[in-house]
């Protein structure tokens, strides 16, 4: 099977690498109080990085996740971790058909600046205009308003709610499934979300 795999990624607001172990020192700073206010998401504690650190590694050894690391450009600090999942390859290829941007999370100074769209933006290039995916998907919890709002806001088109569609990563949850809101942009709608999406961007740097 082929592995899903991605280079650095960066633009002026934030770099995207490759995670690897050493990132868990800064990442548990980032950690400091992200998990709050969180009610549907796994967002690890502070003391919990090293371990998050390495059982996403060891997911990312399979081939079916690519984690980054989100590093401010202007100080070099982690600010959080996002991914690529879920491939879908082309029968008998290693060209990928689609996959998702997800495993995204943001220290509290982070959210509501620039950098959660600059990462969006290139994560959806690298997909659509390096790897020519047709489609990217982007699910969530569908009880969680926000973060579909967010979804619809860089350009992506609500689908509908897939029922007990996978477990639930709410605390407290644990071994329960959730209904998911899936989301996706296409190869065809790319142009009109990009630039949409470098709107949005632009407002965020002022």
């Amino acid at each position: 099977m082929p592995q899903l795999s991605a280079p650095v990624l960066a633009n002026d607001s934030v770099r995207l690498e490759p995670l690897r172990p050493d990132h868990a020192a800064g990442l548990r700073e980032a950690a400091a109080g992200a998990a709050a206010g969180i009610a549907y998401a796994r967002v690890p504690e502070p003391d919990e990085v090293e371990a998050f650190v390495a059982e996403t590694l060891e997911r990312a050894a399979t081939g079916l996740l690519a984690p980054f690391a989100q590093i401010d450009v202007a100080t070099g600090r982690a600010l959080g971790q996002t991914c690529y999942l879920t491939p879908r390859w082309w029968p008998g290829s290693d060209r990928l058909l689609g996959v998702e941007i997800g495993g995204t999370w943001l220290a509290p100074a982070a959210r509501g600046t620039a950098v959660n769209s600059a990462a969006k933006l290139l994560l959806l290039d690298h997909a659509f205009e390096v790897w020519g995916v047709s489609r990217v998907d982007l699910k969530t919890d569908a009880r969680n308003a926000l973060s579909r709002a967010g979804i619809v806001a860089i350009g992506a088109r609500f689908e509908g709610v897939l029922r007990g569609w996978q477990p639930s990563a709410a605390p407290g949850e644990e071994g329960h499934p959730r209904d998911t809101a899936m989301h996706s942009i296409t190869a065809e709608e790319w142009p009109d979300a990009k630039a949409r999406l470098r709107t949005r961007l632009a407002a965020k740097l002022g």
